[in-house]
């Protein structure tokens, strides 16, 4: 089982969640965030916690899934944000999940 975690602009839900569809993933979570960018620090530590000046309407998508829809979901992302040529790409994370209560 894998978790995978997918963080994208608020106006791009739809077409997360088209993508987690064709990787067969109908089971998700999502959760409102506010993301920050800042272009003028080359340290990313230094924006951890939002210390840029312009912040975003974003969420965090996450899905306890299995392998194979996992890796097709971040391939189908990897896909689209070649296709688009966003300033604020789609974003996707693939962690394992070592035990679980069922």
């Amino acid at each position: 089982m894998k978790l995978l975690v997918v963080t994208s602009l608020k106006e791009d839900q739809k077409k997360v969640a088209k993508i987690f569809e064709q990787a067969k993933i109908s089971v998700f979570s999502v959760s409102d965030t506010i993301g920050f960018k800042e272009n003028n620090s080359p340290n990313l530590i230094d924006e951890w916690f939002g210390a840029g000046k312009d912040h975003f309407d974003s969420i965090f998508l996450f899905s306890f899934t299995d392998d194979t829809n996992a890796d097709h979901a971040l391939e189908l992302i990897k896909d689209y944000n070649a296709k688009e040529d966003s300033k604020f790409p789609i974003r996707a994370f693939i962690l394992p999940v070592e035990k679980s209560s069922y």
